[in-house]
């Protein structure tokens, strides 16, 4: 059984805190089914789309019922992506998208050891978007944000889109708009093999918990009724990036991590001395994000995503699934496929 003390056990994490780096050979994981409950997805694979009618489930500041519902699709040109064509550098049209994505999280946005070229299923959706406006896959600028930087960097006009596992909310539509949603994943607690803890738990009690700054979890971890406090769990100051939780966990530092277990999937993977335990205790859709001002991009980005649901097996979305995800989430699942869109009337 590993105890989370000793010189020769921190010497073991500070070995695996280099595995991390490396973006070491993945590990089988089960996680969760991240799908959605019932509807059917016909021939396509994808789950139906759902129209919110406005005034009664749309989402807005101040009354929000259903974050994820986003504007029509449509291919149409309007400002936004008119002004992302037109950009010029120094007198000349750049002719490409800026992309804030992540470099840190393994299988969704990491740097490819081999080549140092970014990738992941985040990224391969990103390739999707720069092809359908400029019909260019490769037509991207990629800026690496930190978690607590997303939104920050959309208002100032330093990224057209972030696609970082980004979580749809209600406090996050307040300040920028999502696509409709393409990932299903949930909160869930990582931690040392041979750990007492058994999820998101009384079990938590008096062990050191870490999570991201401007993070879903950390956000969890606020609530008087459900969170640290309730639970009795030690926070720590709150890290610019989530795997910046992972080297503590290694390092002893902390006892355990909360975060979205698609992401913790993809550590367990890279360090299989750490696990997932418990249940997921939130249900969470990604979206890609935008500024807020920006409509036609978000009906361009969504037109992109109906495209990429569409097919079944063979469908973009399916392959990505495949190619990045299969291998670190439990062969058990049936049936994977993208959450249904949700539409305003």
């Amino acid at each position: 059984m590993r105890t989370m003390g000793g010189g020769s056990m921190r010497s073991l994490r500070s070995a695996a805190a280099v595995t991390v780096c490396a973006l070491g050979v993945a590990t089988a994981i089960a996680v969760p089914a991240m799908m959605d409950d019932g509807g059917g997805g016909g021939e396509s694979g994808a789950r139906q789309p759902r129209t919110v009618r406005a005034g009664a489930e749309a989402a807005s500041a101040d009354s929000c019922r259903d974050p994820e519902a986003s504007l029509r699709p449509s291919s149409a040109s309007g400002p936004a992506i008119k002004r992302i064509k037109n950009r010029k550098v120094n007198g000349h049209k750049l002719n490409k998208l800026i992309a804030g994505v992540d470099q840190n999280s393994y299988r969704w946005g990491y740097r490819d050891p081999a080549t140092g070229d970014l990738t992941g299923f985040d990224i391969d959706l990103v390739h999707a978007i720069a092809d359908d406006i400029f019909g260019d896959p490769d037509a991207v600028i990629f800026r690496t944000i930190p978690t607590s930087q997303r939104i920050k960097a959309l208002q100032q006009g330093k990224v057209d889109v972030v696609v970082r596992t980004m979580t749809i909310n209600c406090d996050r539509i307040k300040d920028v708009a999502f696509s409709t949603a393409y990932f299903q994943a949930g909160q869930q607690v990582l931690a040392p093999d041979g750990t007492s803890i058994t999820g998101y738990n009384k079990t938590l009690r008096g062990k050191k918990v870490c999570t991201a700054q401007g993070s879903t979890a950390e956000a969890e971890l606020d609530k008087p009724d459900t969170g640290a406090e309730h639970l009795g769990a030690i926070r720590v100051k709150p890290v610019p990036n989530q795997l910046d939780c992972l080297v503590r966990l290694q390092l002893g530092q902390v006892d355990a991590v909360i975060t979205d277990n698609a992401l913790a999937a993809g550590q367990a993977a890279q360090d299989p001395s750490v696990k997932l335990v418990g249940s997921r205790f939130t249900d969470e859709l990604y979206g890609v994000a935008m500024n807020k001002d920006d409509d036609d991009l978000v009906r361009r980005v969504n037109k992109v995503l109906e495209n990429y649901r569409q097919g079944g097996a063979g469908s973009p979305w399916m392959k990505a699934y495949q190619k990045w995800l299969a291998k670190d989430f439990s062969t058990a699942q049936e049936n994977p496929a993208p959450p249904a869109p949700e539409y305003k009337d």
